[in-house]
């Protein structure tokens, strides 16, 4: 028996028994799980949704669904029940048939043509180069990094991309931050406290004693304290105009220093976390060749600027933001706002079907000013999707740890990952929706136990890995697998072995949820489920029994269950290991 997308199918099937009871009405054929085996493989609400526009009974009309259901090869059987829910029981044969396509399918399983080859550009991290990258944005890296994968998966040609803000104060700031430091470590004294609203940390102290070494006494200023400021945010200004006027020229040098140290870090980092990108867009590239002015203009000769108190404002009200936003201050400078729709207009420009942004949870307000300014500007805003990712909160013997980047204490991404592995922290990130707030669990994430979702899946793996290594003792692997590729699963006929290969066969559908729902957790939750359904068979099942046949239609399907485990372990960047 071939294997069919079952699901499709019988989508397929009521439609057709939809048009022969009521021709007239438009449906939508909707297929789900039922929680209890009892109520079938698949069940189908379509006589509820009839009862309605045809003013009929729900029980009545599954009944006329039913009698009008075209034939299938792979239905068992069908029955109406509850409220008019009709449930769907596929033939033992036809499940089955998944373990054959498996094994045929191998690393493809799974795999889909829904994108169609369209261009999505997939924009995700984008953290401000102003320190190490922390836990926050590692869960940013791990959802976007999966779901990129999801996306190929199921046929779209991804862009991964980062979008440096390397333009702007907060940049300042760190330059400040880095020449203070260097003026101490060259034995400097400030005649005024270094500023507590400045860039703290030991990271800072590192960039700035490694500047000194490179470049010794090149940004060596005698520098007097301005005036004084009860403002800090006014008096942190001052000082930036002060470095700027001192270091004169190399200004600009150090800049570029700091700026690519923290880049050079970043992609590291990230790089070892196995997240990579295929561009890194500059914001400042975006002033310097007057794309930002010109889509300022461009707004402003179609009338949605308007000046208040020496400012240019976008009337960002009228695309439904709680108020108006500028766009150019008083003092001439562009906002990052400013530069934020200059760079999607720059998407638009390059091409993509679908542009994704990853943002975090607290720029949810951003989104309908952002789509207004494209809206403004003649594109389509419907392009533009965007999927929020909270915070991670990490917890350490059921203590919560605090963060602050600019006071300088957080916990880095690498140093998360030195503790408790890139495989834990990959799937431990991408565990809930991305707009859910994760609680991390450090000691769960390192515990060796059933109770740590990640060594849970993978132990499954590994157990698969040394059942198949003791079958293979007398015969290789090869040979082993090459038998079991043709292996005949009439044999699988237990409780357990039905459930799993019902599971094996939701996998496809899920990878496809994950990537229409931008949900990469849906695979972790998938997976769980999964290794729970492998746990309970391997506990209360012998393997290598003496009946061949029965020995290899068992094996054949933990091997499928083998493979699809780890291809799902690889959508989100996490290893397979063979032994643990």
């Amino acid at each position: 028996m071939t294997y069919p997308d079952y699901k499709s199918h019988l989508a397929g099937l009521f439609e057709v028994a939809a048009n022969k009871v009521a021709p007239d009405v438009s449906v939508t054929v909707e297929l789900i799980r039922p929680k209890q085996a009892s109520h079938g493989d698949y069940a189908c609400n379509l006589a509820m949704q009839l009862a309605k526009p045809l003013k009929k009974n729900p029980r009545e009309l599954a009944a006329l669904l039913i009698d009008a259901l075209p034939d299938s090869p792979y239905l068992e059987k069908t029955e109406a029940a509850g409220a008019g829910f009709i449930n769907l029981f596929l033939k033992a044969s036809a499940k089955r048939a998944a373990v054959a396509h498996i094994l045929a399918r191998n690393i493809k399983f799974g795999c889909s043509d829904l994108g169609a080859g369209k261009k999505v550009l997939l924009e995700y991290v984008s953290a401000n180069p102003t320190g190490p990258l922390h836990v926050g944005h590692g869960r940013g890296a791990a959802i976007g990094a999966s779901l990129a994968n999801v996306l190929e998966a199921t046929g779209y040609t991804v862009s991964r991309e980062f979008y440096v803000n390397d333009a702007g104060r907060q940049m300042d700031i760190l330059a400040l931050s880095i020449w203070l430091r260097y003026l101490q470590a060259d034995g400097f004294a400030l005649p005024f406290d270094f500023p507590g609203n400045a860039y703290q940390g030991e990271y800072v102290r590192d960039m700035a004693r490694h500047l000194l070494q490179i470049e010794g006494a090149r940004y060596r200023r005698t520098v007097a304290a301005p005036a004084a400021n009860d403002d800090t945010e006014a008096w942190l200004d001052a000082l930036i105009a002060l470095a700027k006027s001192a270091l004169g020229k190399d200004y600009a040098a150090l800049h570029r220093f700091v700026l690519t140290w923290q880049l050079d870090d970043c992609r590291d980092d990230l790089l070892e976390f196995g997240v990579t990108f295929d561009t890194w867009f500059s914001e400042q590239s975006l002033f310097d060749d007057g794309r930002v002015a010109a889509v300022v203009e461009r707004l402003e000769q179609q009338n949605f600027l308007y000046e208040q108190d020496g400012a240019k404002w976008f009337r960002s009200t009228a695309f439904g933001d709680e108020k108006d936003r500028v766009v150019q201050r008083e003092n001439g400078l562009y906002t990052y706002f400013a530069s934020d729709i200059a760079y999607h207009v720059d998407k638009f420009q390059r091409g993509f079907a679908r542009m994704i942004d990853l943002w975090g949870a607290d720029h949810h307000g951003y989104i309908p000013r952002v789509k207004g300014a494209i809206t403004a500007l003649g594109l389509d805003p419907d392009k533009l999707e965007v999927a929020l990712v909270q915070f991670a909160v990490l917890y350490r013997a059921g203590e919560k740890i605090s963060m602050s980047t600019r006071s300088g204490e957080f916990v880095t991404l690498r140093e998360l990952r030195e503790e408790v592995g890139n495989d834990a922290a990959r799937f431990f990130y991408v565990m809930r929706k991305s707009d859910q707030h994760l609680d991390f669990d450090l000691d769960l994430a390192k515990s060796q136990s059933n109770d740590n979702p990640v060594y849970y899946v993978q132990y499954a793996h590994a157990r698969i890995c040394s059942v198949l290594l003791q079958a293979a003792a007398d015969v290789g692997a090869g040979a082993l697998l090459e038998t079991l590729a043709g292996a005949d699963t009439a044999p699988l006929d237990s409780e357990m072995e039905l459930a799993l290969l019902k599971k094996l066969i939701d996998y496809p559908d899920t990878v496809a949820a994950a990537a229409v729902e931008l949900s990469p957790h849906l695979i972790a939750f998938y997976l769980k489920e999964l290794a729970a359904e492998f746990h309970s068979y391997y506990n209360a099942t012998r393997f290598l029994v003496p009946e061949v046949p029965l020995r290899h239609a068992r094996l054949a399907l933990i091997v499928a269950v083998k493979q699809v485990l780890a291809n799902g372990l690889a959508l989100l960047g996490v290893s397979a290991p063979e032994k643990m």
